[in-house]
């Protein structure tokens, strides 16, 4: 077993998350996809202050496999300045952790 992380990314709507994490999934880019929301996300664009309620991203992924699920993202998300942010996983259950690498293998061709 590698090194883990958990990528995040605030989505506009609950049904634009889902689209992004069922591609993840089926891609096998993602061992594990949740959409959490909704939230208010305050923020400067343009340089002005704004308000918004969004929705967050969170994804299971091996560290390897960082680079192929932001460009996934980032090729579906609907902002033009996306938040695709990557957190380190220091521990966590052996089994789980399997499980990721299992379903984030590409399949058998």
């Amino acid at each position: 077993m590698g090194e883990y992380v958990q990528v995040q990314s605030s989505i506009s709507s609950r049904e634009k998350g889902l689209e992004i994490a069922r591609s993840l999934i089926e891609s096998h880019l993602a061992a594990c996809a949740q959409v959490v929301g909704p939230m208010t996300s305050t923020y400067r664009w343009k340089g002005e202050v704004q308000v918004d309620e969004e929705y967050l991203l969170l994804i299971k992924t091996p560290a390897a496999r960082y680079s192929d699920v932001e460009a996934h993202i980032h090729r579906m998300h609907d902002y033009s300045v996306a938040e695709i942010i990557s957190v380190p996983i220091n521990s966590g259950l052996v089994s789980y952790l399997a499980w990721m690498d299992e379903e984030t293998q590409a399949p058998d061709a």
